[in-house]
């Protein structure tokens, strides 16, 4: 029987043979040749996952400024794997193979391939061979193998190495090769490139490899494709002709007229300004969490000390860190720093402190959102244990549904572990795969489950939608994102539709004080994360009763 491929909507595609690539490749060659004949540049994306399909649209969406024809043919390339290859026939019926809460994607990647027939998707990675250009969108990950400690971790470049070498055995020798996966610093000159190298050493090419970097800033969300087109980029060069094609060719593609580039010396500067850029904002919000727990034990809103200052321009882009920090890169863009210090660049002493309890620090702060549940339903009189508690938001921040590293997952796990009986609702997330699918996403052996105890029953977990019908007999209420809907929700109709007083664990400073002691008044218990002056407010309730 033939091994299939399925996607997430459960459609299922059989993987292709060997016998097939021959077929395969001489439709590309054919799309490609007719393409350059119009006088397009051919692109290869490889990987056409979160960031690469995007990209992929982006690029094939390209025109010439004086002719207003499309001047780029994009080949966007992913492997043949049972994980990954329902992306390719998804793609090559003009569909999305990301959710996205923005409306130009999936508009954009079904004009490029049906109207303006510049995107084709293929697993044939001989297609490198017609390459003028290629883009690496290959996953470059960091592995933790202990929770709340990032030192027992590495980098998997597996993935990234492989891809490297193929690129490096098939691709023309003028073709220009743009790293955009975020790397550890060092990776491009010092593993990349000496694959590269090698590489066209063996097939007898004296001319060094073009090889650049230009590190993507992608957000999800709304503004999706604004965030890689219509957003400042950094890149650099191994060599100077590989500078030269890479500024060319990010000024072709992406708006640099309002957003210029940043054109580095070295590739390893411009891979260290993502990982510190990214370290910054993960040590930022980590920073918070220990004002976050004496604001909850000394009486104080950190919510208001937050508002009071944001006043300041100087501290504006100071953000409460909520229940975690989740996505794909704040959890373990210092690690690829940390490990390319030692690993690739060489040194024995250990240099980093804060990045590296930074990390720590979001990585295990959503346990603290269980122990909060627990403390409320124990003032209640009531048990975590076989206490029936829904979470509110399982993606990793607000208005989006992406669950890539999302505090609440921590949350669910360690409150399922204490025994509560959980279930979740979620405006934007359809399928909660790091636990529908635990034994296997995000990669084999890797779910957070390994962690915790008391796992097995999470695959049935779903999301709810129907929110009043949700909060039928919860005894606890679990504000985890300040999604849109959650915050307008009224006291009094969600303790009529839970069907008595809960408790109420504020995660993102969602409630005012007006809310917070209307809850009090009815009954419920109440609790944040740095929402010490809840006190305060019970306080003036009960004085109030015995008035």
């Amino acid at each position: 029987m033939t091994e299939q491929s399925v996607s997430p909507a459960g459609e299922s595609f059989p993987l292709p043979r060997l016998e097939d690539d021959d077929a395969e490749l001489a439709r590309v060659t054919a799309l490609a040749d007719a393409a350059r004949q119009r006088g397009q540049e051919v692109v290869v994306v490889m990987g056409v996952g979160f960031v690469g399909a995007v990209m992929a649209a982006i690029i094939a969406d390209t025109v010439d400024p004086k002719t207003g024809k499309p001047s780029k043919f994009v080949i966007g390339c992913q492997r043949p794997s049972p994980r990954s290859y329902w992306k390719i026939p998804l793609l090559n019926r003009g569909q999305s193979p990301v959710k996205a809460e923005d409306p130009a994607v999936d508009p954009m990647i079904e004009r490029c391939v049906l109207e303006k027939k510049t995107l084709i998707a293929t697993h044939n990675s001989d297609c490198l061979k017609l390459a003028d250009c290629v883009v690496v969108d290959v996953q470059c990950d960091f592995l933790k193998n202990d929770l709340g400690n990032l030192r027992s971790g590495e980098v998997e470049m597996n993935a990234l190495e492989a891809t490297m070498r193929t690129i490096g055995e098939k691709v023309p020798a003028q073709c220009l090769v743009m790293i955009e996966t975020t790397v550890a610093p060092g990776t491009t000159e010092f593993v990349a490139y000496p694959i590269m190298k090698k590489a066209f050493q063996a097939r007898g090419i004296d001319s060094p490899p073009l090889l650049a970097h230009s590190f993507e800033r992608v957000m999800p969300g709304r503004e999706y494709v604004a965030s890689i087109r219509d957003f400042w980029r950094v890149c650099s060069g191994c060599n100077e002709p590989a500078r030269e094609r890479v500024v060319r060719f990010l000024n072709e593609v992406l708006n640099t007229d309002e957003f210029p580039l940043t054109v580095m010396d070295r590739p390893i500067e411009s891979e260290t300004t993502k990982i510190v850029e990214n370290s910054f904002r993960a040590t930022l919000l980590a920073f918070l969490d220990e004002w976050s727990r004496f604001a909850e034990r000394n009486g104080v809103d950190l919510i208001k000390v937050i508002q009071a200052i944001k006043v300041r321009p100087t501290h504006s882009n100071i953000i409460f860190p909520g229940p975690g920090i989740g996505g794909y890169c704040l959890p373990k863009d210092g690690g690829l720093g940390w490990w390319a210090y030692r690993h690739i660049l060489g040194f024995e002493d250990d240099i980093f402190r804060i990045t590296t309890a930074a990390i720590d620090i979001n990585d295990t702060r959503a346990l603290h959102v269980a122990e909060l549940t627990r403390d409320a339903l124990r003032n209640m009189g009531r048990y975590i244990a076989g206490a029936r508690v829904l979470l509110c938001g399982a993606s990793y921040r607000q208005d989006v549904g992406d669950t890539r590293y999302s505090g609440s997952e921590l949350v669910v796990r360690r409150l399922t572990e204490m025994g509560a009986e959980m279930s979740v609702h979620d405006p934007y997330v359809e399928h909660w795969y790091e636990f529908e699918k635990q034994d296997v996403y995000p990669t084999p052996g890797r779910s957070l489950a390994r962690f915790f105890r008391n796992q097995d029953e999470l695959p049935g977990l779903r999301v709810r939608k129907d929110f009043g019908e949700a909060l039928g007999g919860v005894e606890a209420l679990i504000l985890a994102v300040p999604h849109e809907p959650y915050l307008a929700l009224d006291p009094e109709e969600v303790v009529s539709s839970a069907g008595g007083p809960l408790a109420v664990i504020d995660c993102f400073g969602i409630l005012g004080d007006e809310k917070i002691h209307r809850y009090l008044e009815l009954g419920c218990e109440v609790k944040g994360l740095g929402r010490g002056h809840i006190q305060r407010l019970k306080d003036a309730v009960r004085r109030a009763r015995r008035a």
